[in-house]
């Protein structure tokens, strides 16, 4: 069984002083986010982009001085509930990539209410199929 060839819409590294000079590598692919830490002892986490829920954009003096920005990703993920990508170039457009990419994702998936908002399965008073019925209880 071959494995397929992951194709990424986006790669850079974590900056200092705006080169490229750390072993922070950052990739997007259609359905997840990479980061790989490390030169000896590799570490590499993902999130699926249907589960972010917030974009964040900070940019301090030094960044906007250096020409990169830090992209905050907060998600529902168990693991890896904050993904911060860094130091990286163009942030702004980076963060609008990755917008795009996650409601894409999130409409291909048909994500249901109860996700969007935070619900969980088997959360008091969240309903099972995630929508509001006209039989529900709440509605009363």
């Amino acid at each position: 069984m071959a494995l397929e060839a992951i194709t990424y819409l986006w790669k850079d590294r974590k900056r200092i002083l705006g080169l490229p000079i750390t072993f922070t590598r950052y990739r997007l692919s259609e359905d997840r986010i990479f980061r790989e830490t490390g030169l000896l002892n590799l570490k590499e986490e993902e999130v699926l982009l249907y589960r972010v829920r917030d974009l964040e954009l900070k940019r301090s003096l030094f960044q906007r001085i250096f020409g990169v920005g830090t992209v905050c990703v907060h998600s529902s993920d168990k693991t890896t509930p904050h993904l911060d990508l860094l130091n990286i170039k163009n942030p702004r457009e980076v963060k609008e990539l990755l917008h795009r990419q996650v409601e894409e994702m999130k409409l291909s998936r048909r994500m249901r209410t109860t996700e969007l908002l935070g619900g969980e399965e088997g959360q008091e008073g969240a309903d099972p199929d995630g929508f509001m019925d006209e039989d529900d209880d709440s509605l009363e």
